[in-house]
């Protein structure tokens, strides 16, 4: 039965998108983007750039907080991972809100959150404080990662959905590409103790933008249309649309929304099986990017490179190479985005980041630690040439495209609480692999943690190939009518 559901979602609407057909293509094919769009999609995506940061910046805090707070290797993951905790329930609850409130209206929100956790996690006297403000700092990054996707989505032009929600991937990239060099400039700067209090604490100005910059913009068509407020989800149409196309994509809207009386009705019973086959296959999507061990990489760089042999200051300036080719990556998969579709760079990207763990796993078993006493420098210098390859495949083809995904697959009913489930889902996965990670690393060795990671990414590998979607070239209308057809209950499977 899985099978054939997997096989269902997975042919979804195949035909028709690669249909050469010219009626059968997206009538806002040609449409531009209005510059109000432009603005919208850089304020809003500052919510990613401060999720990026704050993930990152705590790879080269830790090499000096340990000290500070007397840290353990328990409570190295614990600081690390209870802001994973927190995004959890940041994303669940978020998503529920989002569709009460307004996508506008949480964003704002999680610009306080992001304010109040950088500045006390910057002032923590304690590692108890700190794991507090942490915690509390997730909750804005999981609200983030759960809405801005889809208040970009729901904004932009069906055409163009693809380039403005994987800018959310880029600023998160550049986010931690930030982190990292702030943590490398003010620990030559200012080198001491004390320096990983700046490093947290440059998250607050950010933090102070995107709140101003989003009170002055406006909240989404769709989410205006499904609490039947009509007439301005029609004026953000005509602010952010070519006036050609305004009218045809209101009525697909207004069609798209059901009846008040309807609605009112739905909210009492349980949503579609067909609606829970897509949540299904959201969380699917969401875990296995995080099942590849990507975030073991971006918050415990330097305490790898540290383990496999090189000094603090050596690690902290390696590790900007993973920003780097974090951000140019993200770059190239926007690019291949445009070119071809969803599904098979998600494959693409799944398998390349197994087949390189494989291969740093292999490095660090069988290449000896030292050479006459010493580290040896060229099995640090392959480990981290393997982690710079294993980005380049996720950022490039499996993070941009499993964060479009979840922007585009679910239905407006429910499309804030199920992108919120998702990564819900996304996040309890990554805080389980952060906590656990240092005492892994402490107890079993690299090897053992790289080489887990790839047995793990076989199974992903195995999920796309059976159930990955493929929504290229659809506008949101399009893709929930086509669910909704294949994945009813009557439907034959």
């Amino acid at each position: 039965m899985l099978h054939a559901i997997c096989v269902k979602i997975r042919g979804i609407a195949v035909s028709e998108i690669n249909n050469n057909n010219p009626a059968s293509q997206p009538k806002s094919a040609t449409q531009s983007v209005e510059p109000l769009v432009k603005v919208i999609a850089v304020v809003a995506t500052l919510g990613g750039l401060l999720f990026g940061y704050d993930t990152g910046v705590i790879a080269g805090a830790l090499l000096f907080m340990k000290h500070d707070l007397h840290l353990t290797p328990a409570t190295t993951g614990m600081v690390t991972s209870f802001l994973i905790l927190g995004s959890a329930f940041g994303a669940i609850s978020a998503g529920r809100m989002a569709d009460r409130l307004g996508r506008r209206k949480i964003i704002l929100i999680m610009a306080v959150v992001f304010l109040t956790g950088s500045l006390g996690c910057a002032m923590a006297p304690n590692v108890e404080l700190m794991i507090t403000f942490r915690f509390i700092l997730g909750l804005a990054v999981g609200g983030a990662a759960a809405i801005v996707p889809v208040y970009i989505a729901e904004i932009v032009p069906a055409n163009r959905r693809w380039q403005f929600v994987t800018l959310q991937e880029m600023m998160i990239v550049s986010g931690q590409l930030i982190a990292y060099v702030s943590n490398a400039t003010i620990n030559e700067i200012w080198g001491g103790e004390e320096t990983w209090r700046w490093m947290l604490g440059v998250a607050c100005v950010p933090a102070v933008v995107l709140w101003v910059g989003m009170l002055f913009l406006p909240d989404t068509p769709r989410w205006y249309a499904m609490h039947g407020r009509f007439k301005e989800a029609r004026d953000v149409l005509k602010r952010t649309r070519d006036s050609r196309y305004v009218e045809r994509e209101f009525n697909n809207i207004r069609s798209a929304v059901k009846p008040k009386r309807e609605k009112s009705a739905q909210r009492n019973r349980t949503i579609s099986v067909w609606m829970k086959r897509l949540v299904a296959l959201g969380i699917g999507i969401a875990m296995i990017q995080q099942l590849s061990g990507v975030n073991t990489i971006m918050f415990y760089a330097p305490t790898m490179l540290q383990a496999a042999g090189m000094g603090t200051n050596a690690s902290l300036i390696a590790t900007i190479a993973n920003g780097v080719i974090s951000v140019l990556m993200t770059f190239v998969g926007i690019m291949l985005l445009s070119r071809f579709g969803r599904r098979p760079l998600l494959l693409t990207g799944q398998i390349g980041c197994t087949c390189t763990l494989v291969a740093i796993g292999l490095v660090t078993l069988l290449m000896p630690e030292t050479v006459n006493g010493d580290p040896n420098m060229i099995r640090c210098w392959l480990v981290l040439a393997g982690m710079l390859v294993f980005l380049s495949f996720q950022q490039a083809a499996l993070s941009p495209v499993t964060w479009l995904l979840l922007s585009e697959i679910f239905p407006l009913s429910i499309r804030g609480r199920a992108t919120g489930l998702s990564v819900f889902a996304m996040q309890i996965t990554n805080f389980t692999i952060a906590l656990l990670f240092p005492t892994m690393l402490d107890h079993f060795g690299l090897p053992a943690c790289f080489l887990s990671f790839a047995a793990v990414g076989i199974a992903g590998g195995i999920f796309v190939i059976l159930c990955a979607p493929e929504t290229k070239g659809k506008s949101l209308e399009q893709l929930e009518k086509h669910f909704r057809e294949e994945l009813q209950p009557s439907a034959r499977v």
